[in-house]
């Protein structure tokens, strides 16, 4: 059975959908997984054991159709897109089976579970939306200390980001307990900087600066390793999920009932609630950004000693 599925662009959401992947290679037990999306997405998940190829699309749309439609013949495509984009590489590819997720028909419930309602759906089968799951190499046990890890952006928008000088704050209470590893995407340098500032004017030492300098693979890889995590909303958070470590996520204008981490026991949620959260929003549309300025770094703290 020759499978190919078009994974979501983001990384969390591509990590959301593992437990759709998971149903749909245990029910297409023989299965050659074909896998397509973003670099980004690819290289979470390019390590399932039944993936034999992956492509990363082409943005130009002629050279999309020539790659796609030289893969040959699938069994089935799914596709956990809906964009207009997506339409034409469902079109590009020649299978049997084709079916393509519609955020409209599934608008309620979790992300994982809208995912897994897709497949579903599509294949008139009953599947348990199950835990995350990230193939990846083993986890790393020389550390001798304990590690915390702080991710401080996230690629939706300035909206979701929590303050540098408060995640700070949070790092340098925690600093005689934990290793701190500072995480980042190129985006996100200035951030991290800021919080490296403010651990320096400190006197914390026992610090790693990891912003733009990893791979997708080793950012799994560390965030594996963790002890604890502090994060926004954010791609990373939904990796810290899949390995079940222990997590203090903080939301501002996105809906955590629909993207907050999936079945991890160990995990704790910071937020407001202002009459406009949850506005979805890349930039706050009232100019105040009240939903995260008001989280100071004593509410974090207080979630994270309710972990222990």
């Amino acid at each position: 059975m020759k499978i190919i599925i078009e994974l979501p662009t983001w990384l969390g959401d591509a990590v959301m959908a593992t437990s759709a992947i998971e149903n749909l290679a245990t029910f297409f037990n023989d299965s050659e997984i074909t896998l397509i999306g973003s670099d980004i997405a690819i290289d979470a998940l390019k390590n399932h054991p039944k993936v034999v190829k992956t492509y990363i699309l082409e943005k130009n749309l002629f050279n999309l159709y020539k790659a796609l439609r030289g893969f040959g013949e699938f069994d089935v495509f799914f596709s956990f897109r809906g964009s207009i984009r997506s339409k034409f590489t469902k079109f590009c590819i020649s299978s049997k089976s084709k079916y393509q997720f519609d955020k409209n028909k599934y608008n309620k419930d979790h992300q994982v579970e809208k995912y897994n309602n897709f497949i579903n759906d599509s294949l008139n089968i009953n599947t348990f939306a199950g835990k995350l799951i990230l193939h990846t190499k083993e986890k790393n046990t020389d550390g001798k200390n304990k590690l915390l890890g702080i991710n401080p952006g996230a690629s939706y928008g300035s909206a979701k980001r929590w303050y540098p000088k408060e995640f700070a704050k949070v790092a340098i209470d925690l600093s005689s307990q934990y290793d701190i590893i500072i995480f980042g995407g190129p985006n996100e340098k200035d951030i991290a900087k800021d919080i490296e500032k403010y651990l320096i004017e400190k006197g914390v030492e026992n610090y790693k600066n990891l912003t733009a300098q990893i791979t997708i693979n080793e950012l799994i890889t560390q965030i594996s390793n963790l002890d604890l995590f502090i994060t926004g909303d954010s791609g990373p958070m939904h990796l810290a999920a899949a390995f079940q470590i222990p997590t203090v996520a903080i939301f501002g204008p996105t809906k955590d009932n629909e993207t907050s981490q999936w079945m991890n026991e160990k995990s704790k949620i910071v937020k407001n609630n202002l009459d406009c959260q949850p506005c979805m929003k890349r930039t706050c549309p009232l100019k105040h950004h009240n939903c995260m300025k008001m989280i100071v770094a004593s509410d974090v703290l207080r979630a994270v000693k309710t972990l222990n």
